[in-house]
């Protein structure tokens, strides 16, 4: 498995098609263009993780603005799940986040449990839910891992 940054618009399209075809996305109402939108954003870095040839996952992380260190989304394809490619991405995008800033943030769905589990796993903390967020009757949990406050 090799890690490299998105260079193509093959490859955002094939990753928005992902993303929109899986849950938690699917349950969250999050489509094909706006999936795109997502990963096609500039102020955003997109890594794809590549098994043998073919894109087995990404990660979109947000390096630019007040919320420097926010991994937006994570995604494996169902197929390659299970593979360790969820943990190579994460790896990479925490190493790529840490070089800058001593935090690193993700929000996750409350129904996703897997997804929090894997997260509370790497050592993720929750520091707070926002009720509502995305849809009626779902909260975002935002969850963070540390190497110490930005003032060190």
């Amino acid at each position: 498995m090799d890690i490299r940054a998105l260079s193509r618009n093959s490859e955002a399209e094939k990753c928005a098609m992902m993303m929109a075809s899986y849950d938690p996305w699917k349950r969250l109402g999050r489509g094909y263009e706006e999936s795109l939108n997502i990963i096609k954003d500039k102020s955003r870095e997109v890594y794809l993780a590549m098994v043998e040839g073919e894109i087995g996952g990404f990660i979109v992380i947000e390096m630019k603005g007040s919320f420097i260190g926010y991994i937006k989304s994570i995604c494996v394809k169902a197929g390659n799940r299970g593979k360790g490619i969820g943990t190579a991405l994460m790896d990479f995008a925490e190493e790529r986040i840490l070089s800058e800033t001593p935090n690193v943030f993700i929000c996750v769905s409350d129904f996703n449990t897997r997804a929090m589990n894997f997260y509370l796993d790497r050592g993720y903390k929750v520091i707070g839910e926002i009720e509502d967020y995305i849809i009626e009757g779902s909260s975002e949990i935002l969850m963070r891992k540390t190497t110490g406050p930005l003032a060190d």
